[in-house]
């Protein structure tokens, strides 16, 4: 029996665990306490030692959207291959979908306590031919809204490279340990022995660390006879964390997949709408919200910008915590990280609005969505909606 290394049912559906991890956190009355699922999906590598030297080894965690009491929902790892560009496996956007909300975390404690920094994911593209039930090109690219001063991790040229049986590699992540007493949420790195290598992916064994859950994503990292190099991410494994870890060459990705990518420029910024006036101002697209909302119509309404766990709302004066907004006031994240970052949030229906056009006072906490379910019917009316308008200028 295999594992993937990122928690699915029995049949090969996601968990819908992650889901109710994050409503958790976005619903204004809920425990602050982390659930224990957390811990189990974020300890470290299997036999291995922390790696807190490894800058460009990152943590993919849900984008959060409490500033208080929000418990962190690490998803997998992930290895910095540009300055704002992260090489992940597809499966860990299995929740969310690639247009889901995603931020990347860059230290190397995260749980109980981060200490590092965010940043948001402004897009993420799956490999066109990734096969799930196979793990087939399971790789994934994400684009960082702002670059990073981190040193990436080199890819590897062909020429240089010799991935045999027997060849050492290291592995890093912030994965499972199998090990209680383990902290949970630190980068660990271990050492595998190359086993198999085919035409697009190549197994491991323990020498003696391992990967296992959470891990999925990481970098595999092999000597080209100067220097460490990327030359796998980490996928599935045995279900015991034991024997086997299979890894997706990179070598193989290199012109086809990664280069592509990296050569094609962020999308230019242009201005948005003032996350103040957003029950006011419609928008037209994506690109007109800020900080990465989503341009949407709930239920027929005009489109607004929205955060889907939030709905449609205002984001008004700096805040710390849920009490600088009022009575039943929710200090929501804008932002990954800054000085106004949190910001006080007022939807846009349900409370009465000011003279001004805006919203008069903070929600409850019933009023706010759960962007597990809320997310994927909102961006689902988007396609069908799309299909529609297609299929009309089609006839």
């Amino acid at each position: 029996m295999r594992r993937r290394l990122f928690p699915l049912a029995p049949h090969g559906g996601v968990f819908r665990i992650g889901w109710l991890l994050l409503a958790l956190g976005a619903t204004g009355c809920t425990s602050t306490e982390d659930p224990p699922a957390l811990t189990r999906m974020s300890q470290r590598v299997v036999n291995g030692t922390d790696a807190p030297d490894d800058g460009a080894v990152v943590a993919l965690v849900a984008r959060r959207t409490r500033c208080s009491g929000e418990p962190l929902t690490l998803l997998c790892s992930g290895a910095l291959i540009a300055p704002d560009v992260v090489l992940t496996a597809a499966h860990c956007l299995n929740i969310f979908g690639p247009e889901g909300p995603y931020e990347i975390f860059l230290g190397s404690v995260l749980l109980p306590a981060p200490q590092g920094r965010f940043v948001r994911v402004s897009r993420a593209l799956r490999h066109p031919d990734y096969v799930p039930e196979t793990h087939a090109f399971d790789v994934a690219l994400l684009r960082l809204a702002t670059p990073v001063d981190i040193s990436p991790l080199p890819l590897p040229e062909p020429a240089r490279l010799s991935l045999s049986p027997g060849t050492p590699a290291r592995v890093l992540g912030y994965g499972d340990t199998k090990d209680a007493s383990a902290p949970a949420g630190r980068r660990r790195q271990g050492m595998l022995a190359v086993r198999e290598v085919s035409a697009s992916a190549f197994s491991a064994g323990p020498a003696p660390g391992m990967s296992c859950v959470g891990d999925s994503g990481g970098p595999v990292l092999v000597s080209d006879g100067t220097r460490e190099v990327l030359v796998g991410i980490t996928v599935s494994g045995d279900v015991a964390c034991r024997t086997e870890a299979v890894n997706v060459r990179v070598d193989v990705l290199r012109d086809t997949f990664l280069q592509p990518f990296l050569s094609t420029l962020p999308q230019p910024a242009v201005p948005t709408l003032e996350p103040e006036n957003l029950c006011r101002a419609a928008c037209e697209r994506d690109a007109d919200c800020p900080s990465g909302l989503i341009c949407d119509a709930v239920d027929g309404a005009p489109r607004r910008c929205l955060l889907p766990a939030l709905q449609q709302g205002d984001y008004g004066a700096p805040c710390t915590e849920d009490a600088a907004c009022g009575a039943a006031g929710l200090c929501a994240r804008l932002e990954p990280e800054g000085d106004e970052a949190c910001r006080c949030f007022t939807p846009c229906d349900e409370v009465p609005r000011s003279e001004s056009g805006g919203c008069a006072s903070a929600p409850g906490a019933a009023l706010l969505g759960l962007l597990a379910w809320v997310l994927p019917m909102t961006r689902n009316r988007r396609r069908v909606r799309t299909t529609a308008d297609s299929s009309a200028s089609a006839s």
